[in-house]
C-alpha cells in the first residue's frame, strides 16, 4: 500500500527529509506522496518514517493503492535497482 498525505498536514516538514525512496515531495498546498516510490519504507525500516515522525496523523493508507507485502518488497527492488543504474548523459 502506499501512503497518502491528508489535507490536515500542517506542512511542519518533517515527513520529507524522513523518506528512504523521495517519495515526499511539496505539492500546490500541502505535501504529497508519489504512490509509485513508496514502499511503506518496506526494505528501509520497520515502520514508515513519516507516520512515525507526522506530529497531526495526517498519513494514512490511500486506498487506491492497495499492496501487500509482497508486492511492497518488489516496488523497493525495483527502486534500488533504478537508483544504481549509471545515468547516460
Amino acid at each position: 500500500m502506499a501512503l497518502i498525505i491528508t489535507d490536515e498536514c500542517i506542512n511542519c516538514d518533517v515527513c520529507e527529509p524522513e523518506c528512504p525512496n523521495d517519495a515526499i515531495f511539496m505539492g500546490p498546498e500541502i505535501y504529497q506522496i508519489d504512490p509509485h516510490k513508496c514502499t511503506e519504507c518496506v526494505g528501509h525500516f520497520d515502520e514508515p518514517q513519516c507516520v512515525q515522525v507526522c506530529p497531526v496523523a495526517c498519513i494514512p493508507v490511500d486506498p487506491k493503492f492497495v499492496e501487500g507485502q509482497a508486492t511492497l518488497w518488489q516496488k523497493y527492488r525495483q527502486l534500488q535497482l533504478m537508483a544504481t543504474k549509471p545515468v547516460a548523459l
